[in-house]
């Protein structure tokens, strides 16, 4: 009888090893089917090119959109409009994709109560859920399109350091060649100082997106014969002189001695070479002059991305990719270790939430045992006083 015993436990033992032997096998298998350390197929196409317009509140950016949305127009340039400004009240120009079609601005605000920075931020982020469907549309009319152009926010902010305009971008970056379009307000930079604050925005945005940026000065009509707080208003071309010429720019700010020149004349050695890596042109949305030199910046930064921008997004991919994986084989080792130590058998996680439900039981079974105390307490009284009774009843007769 013992040997018979025996027997069978070392023939459950044994069955338990050959489970967990072909557990073992299966997790293996699965690790190696997919963690094969092949880089996923890219869908990555040369056309069309992304222009995200960007600018301060007052530089001109909306009126800039509908020249250049007008321009493609006349000159047989294949474009796709897209809005992503939830506020806007009117569009000077149609757009193939409005986030006003998706999002109701003012009622995202009465339901969450929000103001209007919050109102357009809320919007966005909703409208960003779902942005893969967009560049699946944008996908499909690649061949046909040679540009699609975004308008932003009027808050520049809202779109440059939100979570949402980070999703938007590299979703847009990932698929296409992505360049960003900062609009200047010329007369409006006159001043060394305001200047110096423009470029170190337009810096910002460039290593936050890290993406080509073109500078487009905008009102160079106006920029040209007009007097600004009566400051004579300079030429774009002193801009442009301004950037290439570190001397030139330090003669402009010596003429002012507040702190805030000291500080631009101390960052405009820092900037120096950052001005390298800009395409910069002058352009007027008024009467459209420039358009041609701003496309063609657009190109060459269409270019630039795909020689180094392109590169080092695959790099940052690819290392996101392996840090997922070592992530993964990680958890994959936790799950074998712990395989091993219960031999396969099912492994009971405690939870907060799970001890909080075994509690809120046992208390309603202490509960329910007082009842029952107290119920047989009743009871038992009860009894009492009726076998009192059955016997005074059975004393007064005699069998």
């Amino acid at each position: 009888m013992d040997s018979e015993n025996s027997s069978a436990v070392k023939k459950n033992e044994g069955k338990e090893d050959e489970e967990l032997t072909n557990s073992m096998k299966k997790l293996r298998f699965e690790e190696s089917s997919s963690g094969s350390g092949q880089a996923p197929v890219s869908n990555f196409k040369r056309k069309p090119v992304i222009v995200i317009v960007v600018g301060m509140a007052g530089s001109g950016k909306t009126t800039f959109m509908h020249r250049l949305v007008s321009h493609t127009h006349e000159s047989n340039i294949r474009g796709y409009v897209m809005n992503l400004d939830p506020a806007v009240m009117t569009l000077p120009f149609g757009a193939n994709i409005d986030i006003r079609d998706t999002v109701r601005y003012k009622e995202v605000m009465k339901q969450f109560n929000l103001g209007p920075n919050g109102g357009i931020l809320t919007s966005l982020n909703l409208f960003a859920t779902k942005f893969d469907e967009v560049v699946s549309v944008i996908e499909k009319r690649a061949d046909q399109l040679d540009y699609v152009l975004v308008d932003t926010p009027g808050q520049i902010e809202i779109f440059t350091w939100s979570a949402s305009g980070a999703i938007i971008t590299e979703a847009f970056a990932s698929t296409f060649p992505t360049v960003i379009a900062y609009v200047v307000d010329t007369p409006r930079s006159a001043s060394p100082v305001t200047f110096m604050s423009n470029m170190l925005y337009a810096c910002s945005i460039l290593y936050k997106t890290r993406l080509p940026l073109v500078l487009a000065f905008n009102k160079i009509d106006v920029a040209q014969t007009s007097i600004c707080f009566g400051v004579p208003v300079l030429k774009t071309a002193v801009f442009i002189q301004w950037m290439e010429d570190f001397e030139t720019f330090q003669a402009a700010v010596s003429a002012d001695s507040s702190y805030s020149s000291n500080l631009a004349q101390s960052l405009s050695l820092v900037l120096d070479e950052f001005y390298k890596n800009l395409q910069s042109v002058g352009v007027s949305a008024v009467s459209g002059a420039g358009m041609k030199d701003f496309f063609n910046a657009i190109e060459a930064s269409a270019d630039e991305y795909m020689e180094t921008y392109k590169a080092d997004l695959d790099k940052r991919r690819a290392e996101k990719q392996r840090l997922e994986e070592e992530h993964r084989k990680e958890n994959m080792e936790k799950l074998r270790k712990d395989m091993e130590k219960s031999r396969g058998e099912t492994v009971v996680l405690s939870t907060g939430l799970k001890d909080k439900d075994e509690r809120g039981n046992a208390m309603m079974d202490e509960d329910e045992e007082d009842e029952v105390e107290e119920e047989d307490e009743v009871f038992s009284e009860d009894e009492v006083g009726i076998d009192e009774d059955e016997d005074e009843e059975v004393g007064r007769f005699s069998f």
